[in-house]
C-alpha cells in the first residue's frame, strides 16, 4: 500500500465488505473500459528541491512585469514588509476554525480587531467575520434587505456597479427567486430619478449603489438613504474599502448596510486572489447578517478573552433558518487587512489616498493635453480612478503600452473605445511621466 495512506489492506476489505463488493476495481464497474487508463500518469519523476525551485523559477523568468496603471477593483497598494511577518506568527495561527474558544484565542483576537477597525471604517455599528470577496459580500447584502423586508423582494441596484459585480449578485437573485431591478447610468452615474421612481412603488426591499463607481466618479447620494427608509427599504453602499480613509462612510451617508472589497487594505495583488470580502450593517440588522461574530469577554480569571458571539450558520441551526450558507471567513485575510489597517491608522490610510488622488488626477491631466483621449462623461469628481475615451483603438493601445512595459488600465465593460485608469501610491511621478511619454 502507500505509505501516505492511513488504511491497511484489512481495513480497505472490511469497507468494502460493508458496502458489498469484493475490490476497488468494483467501484469502477459501470464505467466502460474505453475510458479507463491503461497506463502509468505521464508525470515527472520524483526531483530534489534544488530542481524543484529551478523549475518553478524559471517558470516565473517567463512573466514579465509591468507597472500597474489598472484597477477595476484589484488595486497595486504597498504592504508594509510588517504585516506577512505578523501573518505568520505562531500566536494567531491557531485552530482552522474558531470554535474552541480555548484553543483558538489567536484566531479569535484577529477576528474581533478586524471586525471592530470596518465597523470603525465603514460607520456601522458591526462588522461580520468576512466574507469570500466584495462580490459575495454585496449579493449577501442584497439577500438582507430581502429577509428584512419579509414580503417584499424586489431590490434595486446600479448599473454603475462592476460588472462583476452585477453578474454574481444576478446569480444569487435567480436561485433565490429575488427580483433584481437594474438602476440605469445617466452621465456617468446612477439615474437618481428613475432610483426615486422605483423606490416611491413601495414594492422594494433595498437599493444597492456603488462608491466610487465601476469608472471611478464619486458619487452624490444625498437624500437617498431617508428616501428609502421613508418607503420601507434598506439602503446599501459597496466601497472600495482604502477609499472609506477619506469619502464619506456608509454609515455618514445613512446606509443600512455597507459591504465590498477590502483587497486594498494591504492584501497583494495576486493572479485573483484570495481577496477578502467585508460586510458590515447596522445593530437592528444582526440577525440577518449572514457569517459569525466575535465578541470579547473575560475569563474566569478576569483576564480579557475572545469567543464566537454568534454564528446563525446551518451547521448550527435548521438549514433553512441559517442566514447563508457562505460560512468560511477568510481568516487569513482578516490578519492582513487587521495588521494594516493598525499599522496605518487613520493618518496612513488618509496618505495612501491623498498620494494616489494626486497621482491619479496628474496622469488624468497629462493623457488629457496629449489630445489622445477625453473624458468619457465629462469633468467628473474622483479619487484615484478614472475612466477616459481613447481617441483611437483602445486594445491595440493597451497592447503597445503592455510590450513597452505597463498596464495601462482596464477595458471598460459596455465601452469598447474606453480605458478605466487607476493609479496609487506605488506609481511615482518618474513612473507615470515615462508611461506618458511612450504613449
Amino acid at each position: 500500500m502507500y505509505k501516505y495512506f492511513p488504511h491497511t489492506t484489512d481495513d480497505i476489505q472490511q469497507m468494502l465488505g460493508v458496502i458489498g463488493v469484493q475490490s476497488l476495481d468494483d467501484l469502477y464497474a459501470e464505467i466502460p473500459e474505453e475510458l479507463k487508463l491503461k497506463r502509468d500518469l505521464d508525470i515527472p519523476s520524483e526531483k530534489s528541491e534544488v530542481e524543484v525551485r529551478k523549475i518553478i523559477g524559471d517558470l516565473a523568468a517567463q512573466n514579465k512585469p509591468l507597472l500597474c496603471f489598472a484597477g477595476g477593483g484589484v488595486y497595486d497598494h504597498y504592504t508594509p514588509s510588517v504585516v506577512p511577518f505578523l501573518a505568520s506568527r505562531s500566536e494567531f495561527s491557531t485552530s482552522y476554525t474558531p470554535y474552541q474558544a480555548e484553543i483558538s484565542q489567536g484566531t479569535l483576537q484577529y477576528i474581533f480587531e478586524y471586525q471592530t477597525m470596518m465597523a470603525d471604517l465603514t460607520g456601522m455599528d458591526l462588522s461580520n467575520a468576512s466574507m469570500y470577496d466584495g462580490t459575495t459580500a454585496t449579493a449577501e447584502a442584497m439577500m438582507m434587505c430581502v429577509a428584512q423586508a419579509k414580503k417584499r423582494n424586489k431590490v434595486l441596484i446600479s448599473t454603475t456597479s462592476n460588472p462583476q459585480v452585477l453578474r454574481v449578485v444576478e446569480t444569487y437573485a435567480h436561485y433565490h427567486e429575488v427580483e433584481l431591478v437594474k438602476v440605469p447610468t445617466k452621465d456617468g452615474v446612477m439615474d437618481k430619478d428613475i432610483a426615486r421612481e422605483l423606490i416611491e412603488k413601495n414594492d422594494v426591499a433595498g437599493l444597492i449603489v456603488s462608491q466610487p463607481n465601476y469608472y471611478g466618479i464619486v458619487e452624490d447620494f444625498t437624500g437617498l438613504a431617508d428616501l428609502c427608509h421613508a418607503h420601507k427599504a434598506l439602503f446599501a453602499i459597496n466601497t472600495m474599502a482604502s477609499a472609506l480613509g477619506v469619502l464619506r462612510s456608509p454609515g455618514e451617508w445613512g446606509a443600512d448596510i455597507a459591504c465590498g472589497d477590502a483587497q486594498s487594505l494591504g492584501i497583494p495583488m495576486n493572479y485573483g486572489g484570495p481577496y477578502i470580502g467585508y460586510l458590515c450593517t447596522k445593530n437592528e440588522l444582526v440577525r440577518k447578517m449572514p457569517g459569525r461574530l466575535v465578541g470579547a469577554t473575560t475569563d474566569a480569571d478576569g483576564r480579557r478573552a475572545f469567543v464566537l458571539t454568534m454564528q446563525a450558520r446551518e451547521q448550527h441551526i435548521r438549514r433553512e433558518k441559517a442566514t447563508s450558507n457562505i460560512c468560511t471567513a477568510q481568516g487569513f485575510m482578516c490578519l492582513f487587512v487587521a495588521s494594516y489597517l493598525s499599522l496605518m491608522g487613520e493618518k496612513g490610510l488618509r496618505e495612501v489616498n491623498e498620494q494616489s488622488y494626486a497621482g491619479a488626477h496628474y496622469l488624468h491631466d497629462a493623457l488629457l493635453k496629449t489630445g489622445k483621449f477625453e473624458d468619457a462623461f465629462g469633468p467628473q469628481t474622483f479619487l484615484n480612478e478614472f475612466t477616459v475615451r481613447v481617441k483611437g483603438d483602445a486594445k491595440a493601445l493597451r497592447k503597445t503600452l503592455a510590450e513597452r512595459g505597463f498596464l495601462f488600465g482596464v477595458e471598460t465593460e459596455g465601452m469598447p473605445d474606453c480605458l478605466t485608469i487607476a493609479v496609487t501610491e506605488m506609481r511615482s511621478k518618474q513612473e507615470i511621466d515615462s508611461l506618458i511619454s511612450n504613449l
